[in-house]
């Protein structure tokens, strides 16, 4: 992987996260059309030598300058919208997994196993493997099956976490007292990175999450080997 590309997020591995991406370029190309125009304008406006001194009103621009930006903003709304109904939308889901934030570390439950838990740390860097990401790596990481409607319950210990995977495009707070859900959906195999996004003290930048997404085979041996 070269080093410009380390420099980036992710890639988007579920169907929402891609959505997201596709509205954030949408919206970009939407905004520099609208910055190039105005930056014609103005510069035009600084040759321009005509003057009419009898101007004193424009209706028709003004109607076109209050009803054109509303037809921008409709472009914006909708797709917004629609993926903010998407993402709180819960489907069915095949497999449940909680996640409870502690001062500093995550621990997990498989809630449609018995006894599946477990707590994730960060390595620390003098105990990495060569093939290790530094300050992102966890000793036990989430093993997930791709393809499958996967729904996790967010909780916390202590204080306020937040419980992050840019990839997958899931952020949720972890609250005391409280439990929050969401769901996502992951298609295709690999380990995706992320973190808490709520500072939670003095080793907030030291919880990372981990998820390893395998095939469907692979997960019902690994939760055969947890048993």
């Amino acid at each position: 992987m070269s080093t410009w590309a380390n420099l980036n997020l992710q890639d988007g591995a579920s169907p929402l996260m891609e959505q997201l991406t596709f509205f954030h370029d949408h919206t970009m190309l939407i905004l520099v059309m609208i910055t190039v125009m105005v930056a014609y304008m103005m510069i035009m406006l600084f040759f321009n030598t005509y003057s009419n001194r009898y101007l004193l009103h424009g209706q028709t621009i003004e109607v076109i300058w209050t009803i054109l930006p509303t037809f921008i903003l409709l472009f914006i709304a909708f797709p917004s919208l629609r993926l903010l109904y998407l993402m709180d939308e819960i489907s069915e889901p095949s497999i449940t997994l909680k996640s409870i934030g502690h001062q500093w570390y995550w621990s997990y439950e498989y809630s449609d196993f018995l006894n599946i838990e477990f707590d994730s740390y960060m390595i620390p860097t003098n105990e990495l493997n060569m093939d290790s990401f530094r300050l992102l790596d966890v000793d036990n990481r989430i093993v997930l099956p791709m393809n499958s409607q996967i729904r996790i319950l967010v909780t916390a210990a202590d204080v306020i976490h937040s419980w992050t995977v840019p990839a997958l495009g899931v952020k949720i707070d972890g609250t005391p007292g409280r439990l929050n859900q969401t769901n996502f959906f992951i298609n295709r195999p690999g380990l995706f990175f992320g973190q808490c996004s709520e500072i939670c003290g003095a080793n907030h930048s030291f919880m990372p999450i981990v998820i390893e997404s395998v095939p469907i085979n692979f997960f019902i041996k690994w939760i055969s080997n947890m048993n």
